[in-house]
């Protein structure tokens, strides 16, 4: 009896520390990086004028960084002078301290006209990474924004800035923070997250970076590191950098649209691109120890250059190219349902879904699984450029950025 005690006690602490570690992380597209919010007793329907709105703030700087919010702040990436910063606000929105993150990316002739902070921070207990446009990766404390250690992708690794500078939200695990500089030799380098010195280096193909931000499968063989390049889906052992599969785009145009975070649910991966003629959406079939893949479908007909997918039950809801919010039934990937005038980034929480479109609506949806309809709707009138940013929801209160100007309405 004695035994079985001890043994149950062990079992607990071990469960409660894998847990604890699960919640220590606030990330990009919420807690998997799946774009679902762990939000409950949502409101569902609002005001005819617009859910409430709590706060503005409109000293972040241009830019299309989403927040993350964790315990109780919220940092965002912004730039003042075009000198990139990290910024940290409570949850009323006073801004608690910001911190110089080098300088941030403003473009040359096309490039230009998107200027600004595109990755979101990510933070794991008292410490945050964060990544500038142009390749700076800092690591600050949570509390006061003092820098601990810092790196540069192009000077330090060699990596080659594309043409709307770096854009990947920092992927982090226990040890090690991820990045992706895209040079021909450290093609993907790990760091040691408390030093920022290298862990490893990887070749991987010597592919050119993408946008995409990078998710972790945890698998009882190894954990895997996905992320898209500038024409392939990549795998890598997260403990020594080898490649391990990759499964290519068939074709790209100018940088290659891959913007969107993979989504990985039950041994299956879900990708969607925005090429013309490339893949589309698709679904790739993961070994159990993480090794191989096999293709199980594609539909071309479904492409989103950077407004994310949400998979809930059996269903994958993306926004569309062509203005339409698309369901797709996940085991076959054919277009089960449609919603008119959707071309935006997309979330969800509470069985509803949240789509903040490029026209500057933030449309509630619901009918998750039956019948989808736009319930309410308000128009976002501050800030400036386009409506890139994709919203969070933390703590009954949704997020949105547009360029300079951050606000936070009310949802519960």
């Amino acid at each position: 009896m004695k035994i079985i005690k001890t043994f149950t006690l062990l079992a607990c602490i071990m469960l409660t520390g894998f847990i604890s570690q699960s919640q220590n992380i606030s990330q990009w597209r919420g807690p998997n990086r799946d774009g679902i919010y762990p939000e409950k007793n949502l409101l569902k329907s609002w005001p005819e004028s617009g859910s409430e709105l709590l706060w503005t703030s409109e000293e972040i700087g241009i830019g299309y960084s989403a927040p993350v919010i964790a315990g109780n702040k919220l940092f965002i990436n912004g730039e003042i002078n075009q000198v990139a910063h990290v910024f940290a606000f409570d949850v009323n929105g006073k801004l608690l301290w910001k911190t110089p993150n080098g300088k941030e990316f403003f473009g040359e002739g096309y490039s230009a006209n998107f200027p600004g902070a595109r990755s979101a921070p990510t933070i794991y207990s008292d410490l945050v990474y964060v990544c500038s446009g142009l390749g700076r990766i800092a690591c600050l404390d949570a509390q006061s924004g003092k820098e601990k250690w810092a790196v540069n992708m192009v000077a330090d690794f060699g990596g080659k800035l594309n043409m709307f500078g770096y854009s990947e939200s920092l992927q982090v695990d226990e040890s090690k923070v991820y990045c992706y500089p895209g040079g021909s030799e450290s093609n993907v380098v790990a760091l040691d997250r408390f030093s920022g010195k290298p862990v490893w280096t990887s070749k991987a193909l010597g592919d050119p970076v993408s946008f995409c931000s990078p998710i972790i499968i945890k698998l009882p063989a190894r954990n895997v590191f996905v992320t898209l390049s500038r024409e392939y889906l990549l795998g890598l052992d997260t403990k020594t950098g080898e490649l391990l599969w990759s499964h290519k785009e068939d074709s790209v145009k100018l940088e290659g649209e891959h913007c969107n975070t993979p989504v990985y649910s039950d041994g299956f991966i879900y990708s969607i691109s925005g090429d013309e003629n490339g893949n589309g959406a698709y679904q790739i079939q993961l070994s159990p120890d993480g090794t191989t893949i096999k293709e199980v479908w594609r539909n071309g007909k479904v492409r989103n250059s950077l407004g994310g997918l949400v998979k809930i039950g059996d269903r994958i809801y993306t926004t569309s190219d062509d203005k339409k919010l698309k369901v797709l039934d996940a085991k076959t990937g054919q277009i089960v349902e449609m919603l008119n005038g959707m071309k935006g980034n997309l979330i969800a929480a509470d069985n509803l879904l949240f789509c903040y479109t490029d026209n500057g609506y933030v449309n509630l949806i619901s009918g998750i699984g039956t019948k989808l309809e736009v319930v309410s709707k308000f128009k976002i009138t501050k800030g400036e450029k386009e409506h890139f940013a994709h919203p969070v929801i933390a703590n009954g209160v949704l997020y949105i950025r547009h360029g300079n100007a951050l606000m936070a309405y009310r949802v519960k």
